[in-house]
């Protein structure tokens, strides 16, 4: 069996700012470890999604989310918001 490559990809959204949130980096291997890594150290949420990860990949960096995606960005949008209420 294949094991699987660890994947990340970063979402910024500024609410009055920006149309739809934004890949601000993304990456697979060491570099998707780096990015867990610094969301850790900063305590920025981090939620697993395997297939939205996979959609997001396709996307480039400072590139807006899909319409067809919002739904699903939306929940961990929620999810984040939720967190932050709890700190």
């Amino acid at each position: 069996m294949k094991d699987k490559i660890l994947k990340a990809v970063a979402l910024k959204y500024e609410r009055y700012k920006d149309k739809a949130p934004k890949v601000v980096a993304k990456g697979k291997g060491k570099i998707a470890e780096k990015i867990l890594e610094i969301a850790k150290k900063e305590n920025i949420p981090i939620q697993k999604d395997e297939e939205l990860v996979e959609l997001l990949a396709k996307l480039d960096i400072n590139e807006e989310i899909p319409p067809e995606l919002y739904e699903a960005v939306a929940k961990i949008l929620v999810y984040i918001y939720q967190q932050s209420k709890k700190i």
